[in-house]
């Protein structure tokens, strides 16, 4: 968070750069209810399938691998589909590597979860570097967007273990223009493709007075690496959420006890 008083101004609307999820969003809402703030959901991200056709031009044999590393939902969907479209029926030995829990989870919408072998981190790939490394000879398949983190390849190349990534889906920038004359107090963005989007779309916006949030260390680094200036970072020591961020600076900038 920023201790430069002078963009620390009042707060009264946040876009938030995801999609509205729903009953999951009672945290946000709870910042519309104790601090009257507008907060409005708009995912500066869409997510495009690669089909089966181009698929196959990456010359990947899924079924000689031996365990699958997923870090979210849609490389499950996307990868299942792939699968599908492909008639390949994964064995019921394959190990899945899931990045959390509910990642984990998901897989029961495609599989018998209790038949199979699943180890699920709790929020990064470093969680999942004890089991690589138990499982080392596995053949690992990363199922991935065509921009993904660093961090699974980063951390395989760092042990010498082969991993072979396999785009199933594309994220490409989403059409922002209806937000042409839509501004809001605070932006958060959570990935840095969501804030390569709107250069994408705006590529002459000036930030001027609206305060931006990055959740994560990649995410704040594409906001600074493009020269502007980050208010709220996520997570926070006392704060591990964007919510809990944005209430600590709120309560700051509009002078809550």
């Amino acid at each position: 968070m920023t201790e430069n008083d002078e963009r620390l101004r009042k707060v009264e609307s946040i876009l938030i750069t995801l999609d509205n999820p729903g009953e999951k969003s009672l945290t946000y809402a709870d910042l519309t209810d104790r601090y009257k703030i507008k907060v409005d959901f708009r995912n500066f991200i869409d997510v495009r399938k690669v089909d089966h056709r181009e698929f196959r031009k990456q010359k990947i044999d899924i079924l000689a691998h031996t365990a699958i590393i997923f870090t979210s939902r849609h490389a499950i969907d996307h990868f299942f589909r792939i699968c599908e479209e492909l008639r390949v029926e994964i064995p019921i030995d394959m190990k899945y590597l899931c990045i959390t829990e509910q990642t984990a989870n998901y897989l029961q919408k495609y599989i018998t979860i209790r038949k199979r072998k699943i180890f699920s981190g709790n929020k990064t790939a470093a969680d999942l570097e004890p089991f690589i490394l138990k499982n080392k000879n596995e053949k690992f398949l990363f199922p991935c967007s065509n921009i993904r983190n660093n961090a699974i390849p980063d951390l395989m190349r760092k042990h010498g273990i082969p991993l072979t990534e396999a785009i199933t889906y594309e994220t490409v920038p989403a059409d922002l223009s209806d937000l042409t004359e839509v501004f809001y107090d605070i932006i958060c963005f959570f990935s840095p493709s969501g804030v390569h989007s709107l250069m994408h779309n705006f590529p002459h916006w000036e930030q001027k007075n609206t305060r931006l949030a990055a959740f994560g260390p990649t995410t704040a680094k594409a906001i600074r690496d493009l020269g502007l200036t980050l208010d709220i970072e996520a997570p926070l020591p006392n704060a591990p959420s964007m919510v809990g961020a944005l209430e600590l600076y709120i309560k700051k900038a509009n002078n809550i006890a």
